[in-house]
């Protein structure tokens, strides 16, 4: 299993966490930061001039997965990895794919008052070379505390298990993190254990319509991005089967019809990822008592939404908003269409 702990730069995150192993058997300490400084080594420096912040490199993000996987296979135990999670996608797609391996996950935040948090960034060690490192490192951290209230109050002391630490070394907060698990009071992240492909798949999507013509789109928990409601066709099943199936998972909706095929699309192998067909059905027009019965079960969906077509272009993955433009055309056309990557095809 992996102990997740999170808070603001400065919180004191890698000193609990080190403290944390002494307290947990067989426990092994996993810093991402040696992943981030080891790609600003092997990336080219254009680059990484794109971003702001090397978690933004699906690279980075992708590391952290494989890493993480790797050592808990090479050493077993229970990883503890302190590290800063403040966007909420990024958050899904790295917890999304350590529970596609089977890993649990428990998510912590280590949360002193910001008057505190302010005095310990102050008084942060820090390295001085080069000449401006120790100014450039406090001001990073400073400017980050206000994306972590932002975070806190969005998102984050609902997703994490926060200890306040305003009056703790990083010893009692270690100890208090410890205390949790034992008493099982912070339980693994409930993210949906979606295994990971080996090789193609074959997905089906379903397009719900309230009664303004605005389209369902799902937000989920295990993966970053909003979707339309559906998933993985499993062997030997229907693929407008499995469109029903997986929208009476998510949503709770039950279709009478099986829905109409709008859209076939070929989606291109973009390694890690295998690629394969992706469907998109009419699943037709919901009333208002109909779209008021909309639930979100379990922990599969964190939310749920009506929007329009452009809407829904700042809300959807191009390649997916591409698909819902050509699926909508073949709605009003009253026939399918054939797509390669988000492209028709004569």
């Amino acid at each position: 299993m992996i102990v997740w702990i999170n808070g603001a730069f400065g919180a004191g995150k890698t000193t609990t966490a080190r403290e944390l192993i002494d307290l947990i058997p067989n426990s092994t300490l996993f810093d991402p930061e040696v992943i981030g400084a080891t790609l600003t080594r092997l990336l080219p420096a254009k680059h990484l001039a794109e971003v702001n912040d090397y978690q933004d490199l699906p690279i980075w993000r992708r590391l952290v997965i494989d890493t993480a996987a790797a050592m808990l296979a090479e050493l077993g135990g229970t990883l503890v990895v302190p590290m800063t999670l403040l966007r909420q996608e990024h958050r899904d797609e790295i917890f999304g794919g350590l529970a596609a391996r089977r890993i649990g996950v428990h998510h912590f935040v280590l949360a002193p008052s910001e008057s505190e948090l302010r005095r310990r960034v102050a008084d942060r060690e820090v390295p001085a070379e080069p000449a401006d490192g120790e100014i450039r490192v406090r001001q990073w951290s400073f400017d980050h505390i206000e994306p972590y209230r932002a975070a806190l109050a969005s998102w984050l002391s609902a997703d994490a298990h926060l200890v306040d630490t305003s009056a703790l070394s990083a010893r009692d907060a270690a100890g208090r993190i410890a205390e949790a698990l034992g008493n099982g009071e912070v339980p693994v992240r409930a993210i949906v254990q979606t295994p990971e492909p080996t090789g193609e798949t074959l997905a089906s999507g379903v397009l719900l319509f309230d009664e303004r013509d605005r389209i369902l789109l799902v937000d989920p928990t295990y993966k970053a991005g909003w979707e339309f409601p559906g998933g993985v066709v499993e062997p030997g099943e229907a693929p407008a089967r499995a469109g029903i199936r997986e929208v009476a998972e998510e949503t709770g909706l039950h279709l009478a019809d099986v829905p109409r095929l709008l859209v076939v699309d070929w989606e291109a192998p973009a390694p890690p990822g295998y690629g394969g067909l992706r469907l998109l059905y009419d699943g037709g027009r919901l009333d208002a008592d109909e779209a008021a019965r909309l639930l979100l079960p379990g922990p599969e969906l964190r939310g749920c939404r009506f929007v329009t077509e452009g809407e829904a272009a700042d809300l959807l993955p191009p390649v997916r908003y591409a698909r819902l433009r050509w699926a909508l055309r073949a709605r009003e056309r009253g026939a399918a269409m054939y797509l390669e990557r988000g492209v028709p095809v004569p």
